[in-house]
């Protein structure tokens, strides 16, 4: 009976680690500036319109910076062998891709290039940049349910449609490292 106590408490104690965890995972403010509790000591952090973002242990990571017209998109990469190699690639500069509507719900355009695949099977939410087939980059402004692979996640989804526009545009995706 003890033995399964320690057991229980044990499991307890990880769950709660785990929520900690993944609760306090690469989330950015909308807008103006917060203050979020790291290991104790309170911490300004920055604001979306900033290139970087905090991991788990306090290192701050490049951010996916998004050019639409006149409009800027700060997106948090994905943890995943394509995204490395998304990052990799911007490494070497910026890259313009001309992008269309697809079925309502995202902007599409080839990458010019082939990234390895990690596939899922999920359900895109409004801001989630995926390749598709591997040498597609989509923008979703609406759901969406297929095998993709998750680069990044843009943080401000208000008005993305509107602010993605009609017909073909022309989107910059460049690598913004910290500050």
């Amino acid at each position: 009976m003890v033995k399964r106590f320690f057991i229980f408490l044990a499991a307890i104690s990880l769950f709660g680690c785990a929520q900690t965890v993944s609760s306090g995972a690469a989330s950015l403010p909308q807008s103006g500036s917060v203050s979020s509790n790291v290991s104790g000591v309170e911490a300004e952090e920055s604001t979306a319109q900033e290139s970087h973002i905090s991991d788990e242990a306090g290192e701050e990571k490049a951010m996916l910076k998004i050019t639409v017209g006149e409009h800027e998109f700060w997106a948090a990469f994905e943890d995943n062998v394509s995204a490395q190699e998304f990052k990799e690639l911007l490494e070497q500069g910026p890259i313009t891709v001309s992008m269309d509507d697809y079925g309502g719900f995202e902007k599409v355009g080839p990458l010019g290039t082939t990234l390895t695949r990690s596939d899922e099977s999920i359900t895109t939410q409004p801001g989630d940049v995926i390749l598709y087939q591997g040498s597609q980059i989509t923008i979703y402004y609406a759901p969406n349910s297929w095998n993709f692979t998750k680069l990044a996640k843009i943080e401000d989804v208000s008005d993305l449609k509107e602010k993605l526009g009609k017909g073909s545009i022309e989107a910059t995706f460049s690598l913004a490292e910290p500050s």
